[in-house]
């Protein structure tokens, strides 16, 4: 027999329940939502990480690359203003696209490496720094602060994580948290 607490979801996931600083929140939630993503892919053959699910029409391993594409747009290109690509040659269709001859390793690989790059750029900065100017913000009006970056990411991950949770119960009828 359970127990109530093995009964009862867990109120909150992510960070924990008395966690109210909101630098402290918003990059608990994204690290919270960037590991969901990999859970969600967990146990996925190599086939049913390629294959596009329908009638959804992207692979979960093409939204894997496309986060990682994500990552480097707004945080190196855009944040850092680093002299990065910022898409793919061949835009959207590239980015959501994994080829046969690209191997599921290079992929995930890349995006734990842009998330660590992510990371290491907003480690010691504070949520009200301006992204440099230069790289995809021209001017500093145009360049909104950290925290605006991030909470962009973190709305990024909570949809495609969702879009996710679907593309994998469509694929094996896992369901997620």
């Amino acid at each position: 027999m359970q127990t109530p607490s093995e009964q009862v979801p867990a109120l909150l996931e992510g960070p924990g329940v008395k966690v109210s600083d909101p630098r402290e929140l918003l990059l608990g939630y994204l690290h919270w939502y960037r590991q969901a993503l990999m859970r969600k892919i967990d146990g996925l053959s190599d086939e049913q990480l390629r294959a596009p699910v329908q009638p959804l029409g992207w692979s979960p391993l093409g939204l894997v690359q496309h986060l990682g594409w994500v990552e480097r747009r707004w945080m190196r290109w855009g944040f850092a203003a680093e002299d990065v690509l910022a898409y793919p040659p061949g835009g959207d269709e590239a980015e959501w696209s994994v080829p046969v001859s690209r191997p599921t390793t290079e992929v995930l690989d890349g995006y734990l490496a842009e998330v660590a790059k992510s990371r290491a750029l907003s480690a010691d900065a504070p949520l009200t720094e301006p992204a440099r100017t230069g790289g995809r913000f021209r001017t500093p009006e145009e360049a909104p602060t950290l925290g605006r970056i991030l909470f962009h990411l973190l709305q990024e991950y909570a949809r495609h994580v969702g879009q996710l949770d679907i593309a994998r119960e469509l694929v094996d009828g896992r369901t997620g948290e």
